[in-house]
């Protein structure tokens, strides 16, 4: 039976345990270029044990960003940068991850601590901003344009070229975000997507685009990386996308060769009721493990070592993502082990604090 610092391969990648740092924005780069800041906030999380450490999204256009502090690869200008993260992270034992991401309709956003509204161009903003169709995310959010077939293909180039960069920088792992309420998430959702092309309407159609995007980065990508999907399990409200068709999916992923289901939720439109509670999500990640048959991995309200070892333990998902949690304590892996009776992780360099 597996456990919480049991070992965990994919391919030929292999994480030191089950424990993932879940892709946070930090809201601290310009022009989207990594800095002294996500180096460190990065490399101390490798250095706290974590057996795969994400990248916050990454945007693979500039108008991709959520908002104008977002880290982006974009540019080749950008692999500097990412490439010393990647290497800190790797010599502290750790695997590199980063998550390719478009925020569509919900893009151009000031960060959370200038209130998170919509920015235009004389508050660091821009338009237009895109989607599967012309629908804002709220009353306070401009109207998107919809993609033409041209832009879609695009957007599918972008994603390949943002894969491409990445591979160049020495990540192992990549994520494809499609959920939260972004673009490719605009596309799988009915409530956002009211297309009537072959990207619209039907099951099939909606979900073209990502799996389209997903072919193009498979193809791209050596058979030794593991390629991840994060995505809404579900949009919490009727008529929306649900978890019976995520499961329709993750299989469709898997035929693909996504080789695990990041399994998160909503964030399709504001103010639904989302019945948030300790690992309120990890239901998701366990029907489409079982379902689906493919490796997922569970995220959400995750704070104990005894929660994370046990839905390890009981096959609910075979990795578990921290946010909030890593966030006030990146030393989490290490304080887990010693609590849950596994041999210590921590560096030599620390061993007098935990004695």
């Amino acid at each position: 039976m597996a456990h919480l610092f049991e070992a965990f391969k994919i391919r030929e990648i292999t994480f030191r345990n089950r424990i993932v740092v879940s892709p946070m924005c930090q809201y601290s780069s310009t022009d989207g270029y990594a800095n002294d800041w996500h180096l460190v906030h990065l490399a101390s999380r490798a250095v706290g044990g974590a057996g795969l450490v994400f990248t916050e999204a990454a945007a693979i256009e500039a108008r991709g960003r959520i908002s104008p502090q977002d880290l982006g690869i974009w540019s080749d200008k950008h692999i500097e940068g990412l490439a010393k993260i990647v290497e800190l992270i790797h010599n502290f034992g750790s695997i590199a991850g980063i998550q390719l991401a478009h925020a569509g309709r919900k893009a151009s956003t000031a960060k959370p601590s200038r209130g998170g509204k919509a920015v235009d161009e004389s508050q660091e903003g821009w338009r237009p901003v895109v989607s599967s169709s012309a629908i804002a995310f709220s009353k306070d959010s401009p109207v998107p344009e919809a993609l033409s077939i041209g832009g879609i293909q695009q957007i599918i180039q972008a994603f390949v070229t943002a894969t491409q960069r990445s591979l160049q920088a020495g990540f192992k792992v990549i994520e494809i975000h499609a959920a939260h309420g972004y673009l490719l998430h605009q596309f799988l959702s009915p409530l956002a997507n009211q297309r009537q092309d072959e990207y619209g309407g039907s099951f099939e159609n909606r979900t073209r685009l990502l799996l389209e995007v997903v072919t193009a980065v498979r193809q791209i990508l050596p058979e030794t990386h593991p390629l991840l999907v994060r995505i809404s399990a579900t949009d919490w409200i009727d008529k929306g996308w649900n978890i019976e068709q995520s499961i329709t999916l993750s299989d469709k992923l898997k035929s693909l060769g996504v080789d695990l289901i990041d399994c998160s939720s909503g964030g399709i439109i504001p103010g639904i009721n989302i019945p948030v509670k300790p690992g309120y999500q990890t239901q998701f990640a366990e029907r489409i493990r079982q379902e689906a048959k493919i490796p997922t991995g569970a995220v959400g309200l995750i704070t104990s070592p005894e929660q994370a070892d046990q839905i390890i333990r009981t096959e609910v998902a075979d990795l578990v993502l921290l946010g909030r949690e890593l966030l006030r304590n990146p030393y989490w892996p290490h304080l887990a082990a010693k609590k849950l009776g596994y041999e210590k992780l921590w560096p030599v360099q620390y061993d007098r604090a935990w004695t």
